[in-house]
């Protein structure tokens, strides 16, 4: 988006109305510390098999609350029994250890290399224990997951299929070390190895990363006899190691497919994790530019897609992808890229956004939802493109029209909107910076 862009401004009269519209339909939510109420006011999504829920930026606190209480509440209400979110499926699988009860002591709240915020904070804790409190009187086949749907974990993911070999079936995990000895040099910097192939100065290590999940695959049968989930585990980081080959590959020929790849993989993971779970009911965390249709935005106009956009597909109406946004406030972010995490400013919405439209509503917190026939006339109020705001692991309010805002349509986008007139930073947890690994959300920063 270039700077000086501005799509249609609503017109005065038909801002009015569109105030009205939005004023009647937003429900007011009870503060989140009202924990009953809150997830009360997400009972209508019970039904779903897929409940995608959002956030406008990785470092608000409220958004992180929220999505921990309408997960809670569908979990004890309506039996959803996985979440999934934007991470690193080796990193969720500690998380998803110690919810399950199958190690008593945690290992660690996320990640320590950047953005180790999004991950490692308070929020992301509390909603650990209770989840490991909820699962603890349930049989193990009956328990919550935790799982990551990322690309990113190339090197944890090699180390994870090797040391899984070693111990199940040590003259494979030879010949798997042999296969991923092509990638091996580049585990600390995989951007370098793509850079490489993508010069034609490295062979491409595209056939070994595929020969070996083949090969990991072609034994499946002997290994789950053996450990079931552990085969699903590293069979999965296996699938990653030839997925994020591929990524690192081609996200120097442009954001378009490196993006989808991404993606891709991520609703691929879900809708796996949903066909081996026996009546499987999901919850997905990730930022609005994943969760919300990618067809009703500028994303999806220059050829991307999203998990949500996939979902809709795949699911139909069975998927409710729910946004999240606010107004101003505090949040958790970096100005650069595996620079320090800084509490910023929010900067109040631009009189041309949703955001701006939804402060002017006067809630301090609300849901709106239009799915119903009879919202019919906020859907169609709602349909002029508009701006929209994103703030990922980077927040840059000085270019903040160029760096931050895209063109929407919101009520193709989402399903509901939650909205927090102000927002809170994040509370992170101390860690040990590691500036040899590639940053999660490299390259976009969502």
């Amino acid at each position: 988006m270039n700077q000086t862009l501005s799509p249609p401004v609503v017109s005065g009269l038909d801002r009015a109305a569109l105030l009205d519209e939005l004023r009647r339909a937003a429900e007011p939510l009870p503060p989140l510390d009202d924990i009953e109420r809150f997830g009360r006011c997400f009972d209508r999504y019970g039904d779903a098999h897929v409940v995608l829920l959002g956030e406008a930026t990785h470092g608000s606190s409220e958004f992180y609350r929220a999505r921990a209480l309408i997960t809670r509440y569908l979990i004890e209400a309506h039996g959803f029994n996985i979440v999934a979110v934007e991470a690193d499926w080796p990193e969720a699988a500690r998380f998803d250890a110690y919810i399950r009860n199958r190690q008593t002591a945690f290992a660690g709240w996320g990640p320590a290399r950047f953005p180790s915020w999004m991950w490692r904070n308070r929020e992301v804790v509390e909603f650990a224990r209770w989840l490991r409190t909820h699962n603890a009187p349930l049989a193990p086949e009956s328990r919550v997951e935790f799982r990551g749907l990322d690309i990113y974990s190339l090197s944890d993911s090699i180390d994870a299929v090797l040391e899984y070999l070693e111990r199940i079936d040590p003259s494979e995990a030879a010949r798997a070390r042999q296969r991923y000895d092509c990638l091996m040099p580049w585990q600390s910097d995989p951007a370098s190895y793509g850079l490489a192939a993508f010069g034609r100065t490295h062979a491409t290590c595209e056939d070994e990363a595929v020969a070996q999940l083949h090969a990991l695959l072609a034994k499946r049968l002997d290994y789950m006899g053996q450990d079931g989930e552990a085969f699903h585990d590293a069979a999965q980081n296996a699938r990653i190691v030839q997925a994020a080959e591929r990524y690192y590959r081609i996200m120097y020929q442009g954001s378009t497919p490196s993006w989808n790849l991404r993606d891709q993989h991520m609703f691929d993971t879900l809708e796996r994790l949903m066909t081996l779970r026996p009546l499987a009911k999901a919850v997905v965390w990730a930022h609005n530019s994943h969760i919300g249709n990618a067809a009703a935005t500028r994303m999806g106009w220059r050829g991307q897609t999203n998990i949500g956009e996939l979902c809709r597909k795949r699911f139909n109406h069975a998927a409710v992808a729910i946004g999240f946004g606010t107004d101003r406030g505090t949040v958790a972010a970096a100005s650069q890229w595996d620079g320090e995490m800084e509490v910023m400013l929010i900067r109040p919405a631009r009189y041309d956004s949703y955001e701006r439209l939804f402060h002017d509503t006067g809630f301090a917190a609300s849901l709106t939802d239009w799915r119903q026939p009879e919202r019919e006339s906020l859907r169609q109020a709602l349909t002029p493109l508009m701006l929209e705001r994103a703030i990922g692991v980077l927040y840059r309010p000085r270019t903040e029209l160029l760096s931050h805002y895209f063109e929407a349509n919101l009520a193709e986008q989402f399903d509901a909107y939650v909205w927090f007139d102000q927002t809170t930073a994040v509370t992170p947890l101390p860690t040990l910076k590691d500036h040899s690994a590639v940053p999660d959300t490299y390259p976009f920063g969502l």
